[in-house]
């Protein structure tokens, strides 16, 4: 994943990474004989092992491929996978639901609980119950071990490189683009990838027990087949696109049949849907409007508008696309008609608000931002605190980017406005500190170098020679002595 920061502007460039799967990970057959399936955890990898290769993973895939840190998306699919975590049996990992900005249809699992949805996938659903059926499915592979037990026989690969084999076979690292292939080149787990790969009765064995889960969170269970379906209906026969979900989870027409049969057996005896949790179209809308091609979300709602002028989230869908080519004002205008016609305002407001910011509407930009201020949205603070500047009330915007870091210490952007604000208002020691932790985390030492020392001459107590010191350490780590030497 590539990132550009751009301070002036704030806009976070992912450039994404074209992948191509050409395998996927798994095991041996499972029966399930009950609900609840068991594994000896002596047939797989440990727990712990499973765990730390879990790490392992996790570090590949931020530093290679662009995960979509949005709060109205990432918190609703982890609404959804918590829903069905909550009705099944207790867990040995902490599940993770994330969204990668990848424009193919594909969700998998990793070791110890983390489960990804590409954009592309998200973008091509209809509903709550097709994002579930999708979740459920994964869960099981996970509740199942089917990873950690085709692992298990590779365990003279040390965990690093297993992660790197995983990583590799899940995401793309097989198909083109230096950054992809850099997570197996070299490793000896390149070679052994083709024994990582769902067999078919993995497959069947997610499917039973993914129905049973989603059933029990009170879904129907449709949304599974549905979408399959959608899935299948991307395949172009005769041709080498095929959706990149149909390779990792084969959708065979007796797998497809299979679910149907279930669903119609089951219909009768099955848990009483509940609710959904709610907020499928919002997340989605904004994922469209946010994350897919920008031309093409430009004209899919103006083209909703056309067809449906009083429809909030068509105006809402609109003038998040329009933020895209800068057209501010003209966003602001749809932002309002969207909040207008619909109770679920609190995003919108904090949208609305960083819409007037870039516009120059501060007077306004500060009314929004206050009214819908979060802790969950750091992004919403970084721009009430940066309205505060604006608006000459330097003391309360430095107040204001202080508590942000205090609780999002590795939001970059905040150290930077935090060491400006402190400038403005004379505190030279915290305006060197701040801009030092800024460049650091950036990754540019030099100037983290420049700014560091000069906090340091100007520290006034023990206190801040050693918050300094610290940052100099993180920047400098003392590398480990070899045996032996002087």
């Amino acid at each position: 994943m590539e990132k550009v920061v751009t301070v002036k502007n704030e806009k976070i460039i992912n450039m994404p990474i074209k992948n191509k799967i050409f395998a996927i990970i798994t095991m041996a057959v499972f029966l399930i004989s009950t609900i609840v399936v068991m594994v000896p955890e002596g047939n797989c990898i440990t727990l712990q092992e499973e765990r730390e290769m879990s790490k392992e993973f996790m570090a590949m895939v931020s530093a290679q491929f662009p995960l979509i840190d949005d709060p109205v998306i990432t918190d609703y699919v982890n609404r959804v996978g918590k829903r069905i975590l909550a009705a099944i049996p207790p867990q040995p990992f902490d599940y993770q639901f994330h969204v990668l900005r990848e424009d193919v249809y594909n969700a998998f699992a990793t070791p110890a609980g983390h489960i990804f949805f590409n954009s592309g996938l998200f973008a091509a659903l209809e509903s709550e119950e097709e994002l579930a059926g999708i979740i459920g499915h994964e869960i099981a592979h996970v509740v199942c071990r089917h990873i950690s037990d085709r692992i298990e026989s590779s365990k003279k690969i040390s965990m690093a490189t297993l992660a790197g084999m995983v990583a590799g076979v899940l995401l793309g690292a097989g198909g083109a683009g230096a950054a992809a292939s850099a997570v197996t080149m070299g490793s000896v787990a390149a070679g052994q990838t083709a024994a990582l790969a769902y067999s078919r009765e993995n497959e069947l064995q997610a499917d039973q027990l993914g129905l049973e889960y989603l059933t029990l969170a009170g879904y129907s269970g449709e949304g599974l087949l549905t979408s399959l379906k959608i899935i299948r209906s991307k395949q172009w026969y005769g041709s080498e696109q095929i959706p990149t979900y149909l390779t990792t989870h084969p959708a065979s027409e007796s797998r497809m049949s299979y679910i149907d049969n279930w669903l119609h057996q089951h219909r009768s005896t099955a848990v009483p849907k509940r609710g959904e949790v709610g907020g499928f179209d919002l997340a989605h809308t904004r994922l469209v409007a946010l994350y897919t091609d920008e031309k093409a979300a430009l004209n899919r709602f103006k083209s909703n508008l056309e067809a449906s002028p009083d429809d909030p989230l068509a105006h809402y869908g609109y003038a998040l696309a329009l933020t895209r080519v800068d057209q501010w004002h003209e966003a602001a205008e749809h932002m309002k008609q969207a909040i207008e016609g619909n109770a679920m305002t609190t995003s919108m407001l904090q949208d609305l608000g960083k819409i007037y910011f870039h516009d120059g509407q501060y007077e306004k930009a500060m009314e929004a931002l206050s009214a819908s201020h979060s802790e969950k949205d750091p992004e919403s603070r970084l721009y009430l605190g940066r309205t505060q500047m604006e608006l000459g009330r330097m003391a309360q915007a430095r107040d204001t980017f202080e508590n942000l870091v205090r609780y999002n210490e590795n939001f970059t952007q905040a150290y930077y406005y935090l060491g400006e604000s402190s400038g403005r208002i004379g505190d030279m020691f915290g305006a060197h500190y701040n801009l030092g932790r800024f460049y650091r985390q950036m990754g540019n030492l030099k100037n983290a170098g420049f700014h560091l020392n000069r906090a340091m001459k100007l520290a006034v107590d023990d206190a801040q020679k050693q918050m300094v010191a610290v940052q100099l350490k993180a920047m400098n780590p003392r590398k480990e002595k070899k045996p032996g030497a002087g």
